[in-house]
């Protein structure tokens, strides 16, 4: 069947372009799109009167808690989650238990995926046995049971002998490896970032540097192994020398932050509001602001939500005590407009790291509007005003961090291989 969206206004990352046209769905794939008055024929027409579409997003890093913890997440509610955030794929970590680290585990989550959620799911593997960073996982088995990437996710591999060896034995499969660039031993038990804030607080902090070391140490590995290589999250303009330099050498790194870290800062905590607690911690407003001028610049490639339902009774804890993560599939574009509508980044910029930048690291045909292009899209007014109500989220957690903001832009209608799965009422 065709679908020929008309009256639209085309997001096209690749293109860098923002434009009035149609494009033209066939089967499951984009066969055509243009500017012109003459549309061409087709089986169903979707006047979208003036709203954006653009390509799907691809969120890297998102946890979904099956096996093990099905009442924070399964893949029904995240599923419905992404499809109503105009996510068309998700990227699932191992962090979950049992850890994903063997071929049978992997399999199981597949076919749960593929069972339960209307959105493509991808799933990673652990890089070592039970993401202990004591043994590395069958790296080669998981590959050709689906794995599409390998991650201890923020378990840090502390013996960098092992952590070598798992990116040499990597490199010549050619399977990408994802880091949680920090000093594992610096970040130990930090529930902030070392400042007059932290200190105010009485919070134990972690110095901006430990990332910066981490992410040093994972460089000096990537240029020993020529692994291919993504860090989850670059959040502290310390560590982005370093991630230019390795970039400008020619290493194959793309870097990554979650959509928090990019709209919020450490003073949003408060009086100590656990939902914004995640990890790494929130940094200042001058990392903050140095991170969104990577972002434009290319330097980090990829926004994310970073994903991570927790349920009331491990967030309604003191501070310190309180489990680290918030939930982000439905307020990930929501909250990504806010750097558009402030002026800080284009809607072209914000789908090239949202959408095109993590299709090609994963080398996908999704991402973008042209020929030949999955015909992964979502429909979306950028305008729309709503207040957040957490309750309403379809994620069975709902621990955002926010609830009742005033946020701009709302998904009219999400399409996964040219089928509508989630049309706003």
């Amino acid at each position: 069947m065709t679908i020929l969206f008309k009256n639209a206004r085309l997001i096209d990352p690749e293109a860098g372009t923002d434009s009035n046209g149609w494009l033209l769905i066939d089967g499951g794939t984009i066969r055509a799109t243009g500017t012109g008055s003459d549309l061409p024929e087709a089986d169903q027409i979707v006047d979208c009167r003036g709203k954006c579409l653009a390509p799907g997003i691809v969120d890297i890093g998102v946890k979904v808690c099956e096996p093990g913890e099905r009442h924070k997440e399964s893949y029904r509610s995240a599923g419905a989650a992404a499809a109503a955030g105009g996510v068309t794929t998700i990227v699932t970590r191992p962090d979950t238990s049992p850890t994903i680290d063997n071929p049978e585990t992997l399999e199981f989550v597949s076919r749960r995926a593929n069972e339960d959620a209307p959105v493509n799911v991808l799933s990673m593997a652990a890089l070592t046995k039970g993401r202990e960073g004591r043994e590395m996982t069958e790296i080669g088995f998981l590959r050709d049971a689906g794995a599409v990437a390998f991650t201890d996710c923020d378990h840090v591999v502390r013996d960098t002998k092992v952590l070598s060896r798992a990116f040499s034995y990597a490199r010549s499969l050619d399977a990408l490896v994802m880091c949680h660039p920090q000093e594992p031993i610096l970040s130990a038990g930090a529930a902030a970032t070392s400042g007059k804030f932290a200190s105010l607080k009485g919070l134990p902090a972690v110095s901006p540097m430990a990332e910066r070391m981490g992410l040093d140490r994972d460089i000096a590995l990537i240029e020993m192994t020529g692994v291919r290589y993504h860090g989850d999250q670059i959040t502290t303009a310390r560590a982005l020398p370093a991630l230019e330099r390795a970039k400008r050498n020619g290493l194959d790194i793309t870097a990554g932050v979650s959509i928090h870290h990019l709209t919020l800062n450490e003073l949003d905590v408060a009086n100590y509001r656990t939902f914004f607690k995640i990890k790494p911690p929130l940094r200042s407003e001058d990392d903050r602001q140095a991170i969104i001028a990577a972002v434009r610049d290319g330097l980090i490639d990829v926004i994310c939500s970073m994903h991570t339902p927790q349920d009331e009774e491990s967030k309604r804890l003191p501070f310190e005590e309180a489990a680290s993560g918030a939930v982000g599939l439905e307020t990930l574009l929501p909250a990504a407009l806010r750097l558009y509508h402030s002026g800080d980044l284009s809607l072209p910029q914000l789908f090239k790291a949202m959408a095109l930048n993590p299709a090609k690291r994963l080398g996908l045909s999704s991402g973008c509007l042209t020929e030949g292009a999955a015909a992964d899209v979502i429909l979306f007014d950028p305008d729309q005003p709503f207040v957040m109500d957490r309750s309403k989220l379809r994620s069975k957690s709902k621990n955002t961090p926010f609830d009742e903001a005033r946020m701009q832009g709302q998904v009219l209608a999400t399409y996964v291989a040219g089928e509508r799965i989630y049309e706003a009422t």
